[in-house]
């Protein structure tokens, strides 16, 4: 069975993506030190494939440890690669971290692979990319606009890193992943709090917060708060896998936005997990929050083209799969 290395494998969508790798016959080879997660979500993939993974706890910065990696590993097919800090305003406090690790691990795959001649590689992308839309639902060939975030610009320098190397590479330009795997085995384990915001609407909902803040009231919205679209993780994870068997049958450069196009307000987010588990949650208003973007949301016809992918599962089934996953979790 064909190897994919899965840097961050341990993670929120790492995780789901290694289930759907192994479920579809490829031998998925996990690299995470577990720096933003948890050992249980190793051990959750494991309960739901019903057999060891293979996992390296290795710094995908240190080029010493992932050389080691790829020498243990022999051939491998290609690459998926998650390893990244990922929290919007924590890059806005912290930019060098999010530099030198967003960048780096990137920066020492893509050497390693060459040296190791694995052609193919899927890039955890992120819809920051494009800044502020010009219009909307934004498209492929949207042109990036300033970063509103450093986490954004690190994104935006990957794909150009990407670009510029000689392997086969899909960029998936991911909006808001959410929910978690119908098993409850896996989810967001953050090892830090939780800045998303469903995982925090969890958190209130469990008493570990007394309220949200929702950032914002006076955007040129609807209800005057942002706008998201927020994608059920598992298809997110199916995407991934679509993705490689395309980009090893079609060898080029690709992107592809990975969202549901339907944009939905944080106000409405708020009532729609609300609904779906019958619960109240607390929040208050505050003042807008750096980094982040008024709206946005996908056009998903080039990835239905091109990958036919879609995605399948609904807001409703999201917001209670992510509220059993805060019961059990960690």
């Amino acid at each position: 069975m064909k190897k994919i290395l899965v840097t961050g494998g341990a993670g929120y969508i790492g995780s789901h993506t290694v289930v759907e790798l192994t479920a579809l016959g490829y031998t998925p080879i996990i690299v995470d030190n577990l720096c933003n997660t948890t050992i249980q979500n190793i051990e959750g993939i494991e309960k739901i494939i019903g057999k060891k993974i293979k996992w390296h706890n290795t710094d995908c910065t240190d080029k010493v440890g992932m050389d080691k990696v790829f020498a243990e590993e022999g051939t491998i097919e290609g690459a998926i690669h998650f390893a990244a800090y990922k929290a919007v305003e924590e890059s806005v406090q912290n930019p060098q971290k999010y530099y030198d690790n967003n960048m780096g691990s990137l920066k020492v795959l893509l050497e390693l692979m060459c040296k190791n001649k694995v052609k193919n590689i899927i890039f955890s992308s992120s819809c920051t990319v494009y800044g502020m839309p010009d219009f909307l639902p934004v498209t492929e060939d949207a042109p990036f606009k300033k970063a509103e975030s450093p986490y954004g610009e690190t994104k935006q320098i990957c794909e150009g890193m990407l670009k510029d190397d000689i392997c086969n590479s899909v960029a998936l330009r991911y909006f808001n992943p959410i929910g978690s795997h119908s098993s409850f085995l896996i989810g967001d384990c953050s090892a830090d709090k939780a800045s998303n915001l469903v995982p925090i609407i969890t958190e209130v909902a469990i008493g570990k917060r007394e309220k949200i803040t929702v950032f914002g009231d006076d955007y040129n919205t609807p209800d005057g708060t942002c706008i998201r679209d927020y994608i059920h993780v598992v298809d997110l994870a199916k995407s991934h896998v679509l993705a490689m068997n395309f980009l090893i049958n079609n060898p080029g450069k690709y992107a592809f936005n990975v969202g549901t196009g339907i944009g939905i307000s944080v106000l409405d987010a708020v009532k729609a997990f609300e609904k779906a588990n019958n619960l109240k949650i607390n929040f208050s208003i505050g003042p807008r929050r750096s980094g982040d973007i008024e709206q946005i949301y996908a056009n998903g016809s080039f990835v239905k083209n091109k990958l036919g992918w879609e995605a399948k599962e609904t807001l409703e089934q999201a917001m209670k799969s992510a509220w059993e996953w805060e019961k059990l979790k960690c």
